[in-house]
């Protein structure tokens, strides 16, 4: 979403306002996802040659409300680098370099090109400026070059005409760049995102304010039905509820908004739900990621379990145990022995310092499941190259919600 020719998204902003002046129209920009960009999409201090000041920041929030947070050149949440303490982090990466391979990956990078990291770095920004630039909602895509809507896993027809279902697909390559040595398998293109979008309505206009207010969610593929909301006033029965939406919009704000001052000595509480996709597999556990700022401006991360599908309960290092492995990756098929079909909690923030910036974000973990090459492998017979992933844990990422005190 660039103007012809450009490499810098200020001539796109500008375009836009010019669309608008013209028009009376209304657009908005969402946002590639980064994990390609050697460290250029969430930038800190200089953006394009110029410093990253207040204008950028208030164009930046004002145009780019959603990011995609995963598609099939990878996921863009988090990175192990960035999330040591993360055991799901490290998640259909693309690391290696840039789109081409041209440019080798350093570790440096990775801080400005996920999504987690960009929304802690816009905590900071925001006490610089008096703008967040990265104040962003989650959304996943396809980026399929395709035209066609077959992108899951067990009906994955490729990213490009190139990788169509073959015996030969899975051991091709994708990228190679002799002179940085940078190599990607076509068995490393993962195969789908999509965007989900809670909206009033099902019209042209309804979708566009919904992704205007950033009331959106990722998944990776699954077509899970997840809720998210966050107040003062949530308490656990509140987690009967046959309609947490009602309750939901009632007593707080739904993922993409702001959590006002609240009463004091009291912690936010957040409502949250998931529902498995209806033929796909069970849910794992929900989880929810704190990102915050210290006084001293420390950023800090940390996710929480907070429901979770069986008995387990969390060990003494506080980690819940695995939910368990039903797949049988010869046959390409799963059982859903394990898990749970739906779950819903209330969950209020432990550690919750009224004087420090903050946001929330749910994310939800399937249980495993083939993934496509699980597939290609059963219906072509061909046997996977070394290292070659053949299971998959689904996920979907809701928008944040936003602290922010007075």
């Amino acid at each position: 979403m660039k103007p012809l020719g450009s490499d810098d998204p200020v001539d796109l902003w500008k375009w836009m306002q010019a669309y608008e002046d013209k028009t009376g129209g209304s657009v908005l920009a969402i946002a590639h996802n980064g994990n390609l960009s050697n460290g250029l999409m969430f930038p800190i201090v200089e953006a394009f040659g110029k410093k990253l000041d207040r204008q950028y920041a208030d164009t930046r929030a004002r145009w780019e409300r959603l990011y995609e947070a995963t598609q099939t050149k990878g996921d863009g949440e988090t990175h192990p680098f960035l999330s040591p303490n993360d055991e799901f982090a490290d998640f259909e990466k693309w690391d290696k370099g840039n789109l081409d391979g041209s440019v080798a990956k350093k570790k440096e990078m990775l801080e400005f090109e996920y999504a987690r990291s960009a929304l802690m770095n816009g905590l900071k920004l925001e006490q610089q400026l008096g703008v967040n630039p990265y104040k962003f909602g989650m959304v996943g895509s396809t980026d399929a070059h395709t035209g066609l809507v077959a992108i899951e896993e067990e009906n994955f027809f490729g990213k490009t005409v190139p990788q169509e279902p073959s015996p030969e697909r899975m051991r091709a390559t994708f990228i190679a760049d002799p002179r940085t040595g940078v190599k990607v398998m076509d068995w490393e293109v993962a195969a789908a995102g999509y965007a989900a979008v809670w909206a009033t309505e099902n019209t042209r206009e309804a979708l566009w304010d919904a992704m205007q207010r950033r009331e959106t969610y990722a998944t990776t593929g699954s077509r899970m039905m997840v809720r998210f909301f966050g107040g003062w006033e949530f308490q656990l029965p509140d987690a009967d509820s046959r309609n947490p939406a009602v309750l939901g919009y009632s007593k707080g704000v739904p993922m993409g908004g702001d959590l006002g001052q609240g009463p004091a000595g009291k912690a936010p509480t957040f409502l949250v739900a998931a529902l498995r996709d209806p033929i796909g597999a069970n849910l794992d556990r929900i989880q929810i990621v704190k990102g915050w700022m210290d006084a001293k401006g420390a950023l800090h991360e940390k996710v929480y379990d907070v429901a979770w599908g069986g008995s387990r309960k969390p060990g003494s290092d506080g980690k819940l145990p695995p939910v368990g492995n039903t797949v049988d990756v010869a046959n390409a098929t799963w059982k859903n022995t394990i898990g749970a079909p739906e779950l819903i909690t209330v969950w209020a923030d432990p550690a919750f310092d009224a004087t420090q910036r903050a946001f929330y974000y749910a994310r939800v973990i399937e249980i495993p499941t083939p993934r496509w090459t699980a597939y290609d492998g059963k219906r072509f017979g061909v046997t996977p190259l070394p290292g070659t992933r053949m299971i998959v844990t689904e996920r979907a990422y809701t928008s944040p919600i936003w602290y922010t005190p007075k």
